[in-house]
C-alpha cells in the first residue's frame, strides 16, 4: 500500500537506505512496496533484487519534481514501464527542461497526481489520484472528476520514525544552500512520512474501503522481475555468437603469426583461452574492445592495455596489449576461469588528449541508447560532513574548522557539537552526489534505460545512475577507457623528435628496449625522473635498492611499491631476500612451491590467489571474490566474512599451525587491497621502457614532451631543471621563438606562453598564430600592431623579457609600451591595418640587475630562470658535500645545501609524524632525506625554498639518504626594487 517511498539515493532528501527500507515493511507486515525516489532511479536494482528475499513484492517507479515542486509519482507497470519512465527523466535531464505539469500518456506506466494540484483535470486510463492519510477530511469537499476508481492510498514514506525528521531538514538545507533557519514547508517532507503497520494503515483508511481495493487493485497491475544471473553486455559484434567465435579466432591466429611467427606453446594457449572465452560468451566483448583500438591506432593514437586483461594471449595478439604473458608466465585464470562469476575487464589507457575522441567513437559506433558512461557516488564522509552541517547552521568558518581540526578538545565541546556529531554518524556514507566513473563505459544488448535513467553531466556523454558495484550485480562488465599523462608524454615526444632532429622512431620496439644496455644502465642508476610511474623519490629508491636494470624486476617493483606491501613490511624483506635468496626460510612449504619466483612474498595479485588456492583450499571463484573485496570492488561484507570464515576452517581441516594460519591472513589481508596483477604491473613496465628510451637517447625532447603534458610527480620547474642536466639551455618566452606550449630549438628549449602567470590563453596563441601568418615581429610597434594584444598582456611579455631581441632595456620598452596603447581593459580586437608609427623616446638610463628579473621570473613563471634559487642567497656557503658525494660518505655527517624537490609525511607505529624529503644541490643533483619525529618537531619544514641540511649519511641496500639532526631554511636577498 506504500506506494511513495524514498530512500537515501533521494539525494539530500531521504534518510533511508534500501536494506533498512525492506526491514521497515517486513516488520510491518507489507507485501507490496514502491521504491520512487525523487528524480532518480539509482536504488532500483538493488531494491528489485532484495525485496523477493524478504517476501515484499517490488514496484519501481520514479518521483518527478522541478527543484522543490512536486510534479508527480510515475510507477512502472513492467520492465517496458521502468523504461519509458527512465527515458522521460533521461530526456528532460539532457535538455535540461523541467517536467511538464502533466505527464504525457505512458503505455506501459501509471502516473500518479498529487490533491496538491491548483487545477483538477478529467484523468486518462494510466493516470490516478493519490490521497495522502491527511487529506481524507477534505475529500468529500474537492470537487475532482473520477472519484470513483482513480483515488489511491498514497501515504509517503520518508523516516524510519519522527526522530529523523532533524537529519531530514539538515540534508534539506544542505542540497537547497541555505541555512536551516531558512527553511520552508516548500523544501520539506511532511513529519508525518513514516511506515505504519499495515493494519494501522488500513484503519485510517476504514471509511474509505473503495480506495483501499482500488490500491490492492492497481498492486496487482504492477509486476517488475529483473534478471541478474545474464550477462547484460552486447552480445553479439557480428551478426551471431558463432560469426563472432570464428572472426575472434581468425584475428587471434593472424595476430599469433605477428606476435610469435611460428610457436606451438603460444598457439596451444591460444587454442584454450579461446575455449574459455567461448564457453562463457564472452567473444563480443573481446571484439569489441578490439574494435576500439583498432579504431584508435587508425587515428595514430598510443594506447596502453592494462589491468588483468593483460593475462590473455588473446588480447596481446589482438594488439589490444603490449604485454607478452608467456614472456612472463602470467596466470590467464585470474583474467578469466571457468569458475568466475564476474565477467573480465580491460583498462585501455590513453592520452588525456585522445582519450575522448575514443569515447565519441564507441557512442557513435555503438548507439547512444546501448552506451553510457558508468556512474560513481559520493557520499557523505568524515570532516566534510561536519563542514556542512555547521554550515547549515550558520557558525562561523573559523568554529566549523576548530571542530574538524581539534575534535576532542574539550575547550571547542558543546551542545551544538555534540549535536552536529550525533547527526554527522547518522549521515555517515549517505549518498551525497552522483558523479563519473573515471573511465567505465557500457555497451549494452538492450538499451541503458532498462536498467537506469541517465543524468548528463558537464562530459556531455550519457552516465548511469548507479555505480560498478550494481552493474556488475546486474550482469554489465566495464571497458575502461581512461586517460593517463604518460602516454602523452611518448606520443608527443616522438613527434618532437621528429620536428627537432628529423628523426623517425618506432616506440613500440619494446622487446628492443628490454635488452638495450644503456636504457638498463639508466634504470639501474634510476635516471628516471620523467619516466612513467618509476619517477618518485620512493620508486627511485626502490630501484636503487634492487639494482634493477632488466624487465621483470621492474614488473616487480611497480607493484611492490604500492602501500600495502610497504605498510606490511614486506617490501623491505622483499628487498633483503633478492639480495640474499639464500638466507631466510620460507613461512610454509608451499609459500616456496607457489611463490618461489618472488622469495615467498606475495607481491602480486595472483599471489593471493595461489595461496588461498594452494594453501587455505578455496576454490578460485573464492578466491577471486576474497581478493576483490580486499580491493574494495566487492560490496557484499556477509559473503567475504563466509570465505573467511572457510579460509581459517580449511587451514585448520589441512592442519597448518593457527600461528602459521594467521600470519598467511595478515599478509593476504594487508596486501591484497593495494597489489597490482602481474599483467597490471607488466603493462606499467613496458610504458615506463618507452618512457626510458626517449629519455636516454633524447632527453630534452622527452623532458619537453613532459612539460608540455603538465602530468608528473613533480613541479614543472624540476623537469626544466632535469632537462639542463641533459644539457638544454632553458629560454625565457620570446614572442619570435616560443610558442604556446614549450618547444625545442636544437639544444634551446624555450618555455611556453601557458606557463606565464596572468596570460590568456587567447593572448598567447595569437601572438604565434601572428608570427606564424607575418613572419617575426621586428619591433614592440610592430608587435602590438599584429596582435592588437592589451596594454595588460604586453607589460606581462614585457616583464619576463619576451622582446630582448630589440635589445632594449625592460624599462624602456615599459615606458614605449604605456606610449603606445591605451590603457583600457582588455578586449578581442582586430589586428591593425596600418603598422604603428614609431617613434623615438629619449629617456634617462634606468637601473636593471639580473636579481629584479630573477624576481620577475618567480613572480610570473613561479620560478627564476635568469639566476637559481642558489643564486638568490645571501650566503656563499654550499655546504661542504654534493649528492654525488654521498656513496663515500655513509657514515659520516656532513653539511649540505639543497633547494626542496618534494616531501612526503607518514605517522610511525606510535602515531607520530615523520617525514621524507626530496633536494636538489646546487649542482642539479637529487638526493633524499629522513626526518625523524623528534628532528622534524624541532626543525620542521617551512615551505619551499633552499635549507641548510646537517646530517648523518646512511645506506640501505646501496641507496643513500640523510638522517637529519638539524634544518634550516636559508634567507635569500630581497627585490631591490622594494628592498627598502
Amino acid at each position: 500500500m506504500y506506494l511513495n517511498c524514498h530512500s537515501y539515493y533521494s539525494l539530500r532528501y531521504g534518510t533511508l537506505s534500501v536494506e533498512r527500507l525492506l526491514e521497515l515493511a517486513q516488520n510491518h507486515g507489507v507485501k507490496a512496496l514502491a521504491l520512487t525516489d525523487i528524480n532518480s532511479s539509482q536504488g532500483i536494482m538493488d531494491f528489485a533484487k532484495q525485496a523477493p528475499t524478504v517476501g515484499i513484492k517490488p514496484l519501481v517507479g520514479i518521483e518527478f519534481r522541478n527543484q522543490n515542486e512536486y510534479c508527480y509519482t510515475g510507477i512502472a507497470r513492467n520492465r517496458e514501464g521502468f523504461r519509458e519512465l527512465n527515458e522521460f527523466l533521461s530526456y528532460h535531464k539532457e535538455q535540461k527542461l523541467d517536467f511538464p505539469q502533466r505527464a504525457p500518456v505512458f503505455d506501459h506506466a501509471f502516473v500518479i497526481y498529487s490533491l496538491q494540484q491548483t487545477t483538477y483535470f478529467p484523468l486518462r486510463e494510466h493516470e490516478f489520484w493519490g490521497i495522502k492519510p491527511r487529506e481524507l477530511r477534505k475529500l468529500l469537499s474537492l470537487k475532482i472528476p473520477d472519484k470513483g476508481s482513480k483515488l489511491l492510498v498514497f501515504s509517503p514514506v520518508s523516516f524510519e520514525s519522527p526522530a529523523d525528521f532533524p537529519l531530514h531538514q539538515h540534508l534539506r538545507a544542505i542540497d537547497n544552500n541555505i541555512l536551516l533557519s531558512k527553511l520552508e514547508e516548500k523544501h520539506l517532507a511532511n513529519p508525518s512520512d513514516r511506515m505504519l503497520a499495515l493494519s494501522e494503515l488500513k484503519e485510517i483508511y476504514a471509511d474509505f474501503p473503495k480506495i483501499w481495493k482500488n490500491t490492492e487493485a492497481f498492486i496487482d497491475q504492477c509486476s517488475f522481475e529483473m534478471d541478474f544471473k545474464s550477462v547484460k553486455n552486447k552480445q553479439v559484434f557480428t551478426t551471431s555468437r558463432y560469426d563472432d567465435k570464428i572472426l575472434l579466432e581468425k584475428l587471434s591466429m593472424d595476430g599469433l603469426s605477428y606476435r610469435y611467427g611460428k610457436n606451438p606453446e603460444a598457439e596451444k594457449r591460444i587454442k584454450h583461452e579461446l575455449e574459455i572465452i567461448h564457453k562463457l560468451g564472452f567473444s563480443a566483448y573481446f571484439l569489441i574492445t578490439w574494435d576500439v583500438v583498432r579504431y584508435s591506432m587508425s587515428r595514430g593514437f598510443y594506447h596502453v592495455g592494462r589491468g588483468s586483461g593483460a593475462n590473455s594471449i588473446v588480447a596481446y595478439c589482438l594488439r589490444i596489449t603490449d604485454v607478452d604473458p608467456i614472456e612472463l608466465d602470467l596466470y590467464f585464470e585470474r583474467f578469466l576461469n571457468p569458475k568466475r562469476t564476474s565477467p573480465p575487464d580491460f583498462d585501455i589507457d590513453y592520452s588525456w588528449k585522445e582519450r575522448d575522441e575514443v569515447i565519441d567513437y564507441i557512442f557513435k559506433r555503438y548507439g547512444r541508447k546501448h552506451t553510457a558512461l558508468l556512474g560513481m557516488t559520493a557520499t557523505f564522509k568524515d570532516r566534510s560532513i561536519i563542514r556542512e552541517l555547521g554550515k547549515v547552521q550558520g557558525l562561523p568558518k573559523s568554529e566549523i574548522d576548530a571542530l574538524i581540526d581539534y575534535p576532542n578538545d574539550p575547550m571547542h565541546q558543546s551542545s551544538i557539537s555534540r549535536y552536529l556529531n550525533e547527526l554527522g554518524k547518522k549521515m555517515e556514507d549517505f549518498p551525497n552526489l552522483r558523479s563519473i566513473h573515471a573511465g567505465g563505459i557500457l555497451i549494452s544488448e538492450e538499451p541503458v534505460s532498462y536498467y537506469t535513467a541517465l543524468d548528463m553531466p558537464p562530459k556531455g556523454f550519457p552516465t548511469t545512475q548507479w555505480d560498478m558495484y550494481v552493474a556488475e550485480e546486474i550482469g554489465f562488465e566495464k571497458l575502461d577507457i581512461l586517460s593517463q599523462r604518460g602516454i602523452g608524454h611518448i606520443r608527443d615526444a616522438v613527434s618532437i623528435v621528429g620536428e627537432n632532429t628529423g628523426k623517425k622512431i618506432d616506440v613500440h620496439a619494446v622487446q628492443d628496449f628490454k635488452k638495450d644496455p644503456k636504457i638498463q644502465g639508466m634504470l639501474a642508476q634510476a635516471q628516471t625522473i620523467g619516466a612513467f610511474y618509476i619517477e618518485s623519490p620512493a620508486m627511485r629508491g626502490l630501484l636503487t635498492k634492487l639494482r634493477c636494470s632488466d624487465y621483470t624486476t621492474l614488473v616487480a617493483a611497480s607493484s611492490i611499491i604500492r602501500p600495502g606491501v610497504a605498510r606490511s613490511g614486506m617490501m623491505k624483506e622483499y628487498i633483503k631476500r633478492f639480495h640474499h635468496p639464500n638466507g631466510f626460510r620460507y613461512l610454509h612449504p608451499i609459500m616456496e612451491q607457489t611463490l618461489s619466483e618472488t622469495f615467498g612474498i606475495m607481491v602480486y595479485q595472483e599471489d593471493v590467489l595461489k595461496i588461498c588456492h594452494h594453501f587455505a583450499g578455496l576454490d578460485l571463484a573464492d578466491a577471486d571474490v576474497l581478493r576483490r573485496a580486499m580491493s574494495g570492488k566487492y560490496r557484499s561484507r556477509k559473503e567475504f566474512e563466509r570465505i573467511k570464515e572457510r579460509f581459517f576452517s580449511n587451514c585448520r581441516q589441512a592442519g597448518h599451525d593457527p600461528q602459521t594460519s594467521l600470519e598467511v591472513w595478515r599478509q593476504i589481508e594487508s596486501f591484497a587491497g593495494y597489489s597490482f596483477s602481474k599483467a597490471h604491473s607488466a603493462s606499467y613496465a613496458v610504458e615506463s621502457f618507452q618512457s626510458l628510451f626517449l629519455k636516454t637517447y633524447f632527453p630534452r625532447e622527452f623532458m619537453v614532451a613532459v612539460i608540455n603534458n603538465f602530468g608528473g610527480f613533480y613541479h614543472t620547474w624540476v623537469y626544466f631543471n632535469e632537462a639542463k642536466r641533459w644539457g638544454a639551455s632553458i629560454q625565457l618566452p620570446c614572442v619570435n621563438r616560443s610558442r604556446y606550449l614549450t618547444r625545442i630549438i636544437g639544444e634551446e628549449i624555450y618555455i611556453g606562453f601557458i606557463h606565464l602567470q596572468h596570460l590568456e590563453e587567447k593572448s598567447g596563441k595569437r601572438i604565434e598564430q601572428a608570427r606564424n601568418h607575418g613572419g617575426p615581429f621586428s619591433s614592440l610597434a610592430d608587435f602590438i600592431s599584429r596582435t592588437a594584444l592589451g596594454l595588460e598582456s604586453i607589460l606581462l611579455l614585457i616583464k619576463i623579457g619576451a622582446f630582448r631581441f630589440t635589445g632594449k632595456k625592460k624599462a624602456d620598452l615599459l615606458w614605449e609600451a604605456h606610449f603606445l596603447v591605451s590603457p583600457k581593459k582588455e578586449t578581442e580586437k582586430p589586428a591593425m591595418l596600418f603598422p604603428i608609427v614609431e617613434r623615438n623616446f629619449q629617456l634617462p638610463s634606468l637601473e636593471s640587475s639580473l636579481l629584479e628579473d630573477a624576481y620577475d621570473e618567480i613572480e610570473l613563471l613561479q620560478f627564476p630562470v635568469s639566476l637559481s634559487y642558489f643564486d638568490l642567497l645571501q650566503t656563499s656557503f654550499r655546504g661542504n658535500a654534493l649528492a654525488r658525494d654521498l656513496h663515500q660518505s655513509v657514515g659520516k655527517v656532513l653539511r649540505m645545501m639543497g633547494q626542496l624537490v618534494t616531501s612526503k609525511y607518514v605517522r610511525t607505529v606510535r602515531g607520530q609524524i615523520m617525514q621524507f624529503g626530496t633536494f636538489i644541490d646546487v649542482e642539479g643533483e637529487f638526493f633524499d632525506t629522513v626526518h625523524f619525529p623528534d628532528s622534524l618537531q624541532q626543525y620542521p619544514f617551512k615551505g619551499y625554498g633552499v635549507y641548510l641540511i646537517l646530517g648523518k649519511v646512511v645506506s640501505e641496500f646501496g641507496f643513500p639518504s640523510i638522517e637529519v639532526q638539524k634544518m634550516a631554511k636559508m634567507p635569500i636577498h630581497p627585490d631591490p626594487r622594494y628592498a627598502d
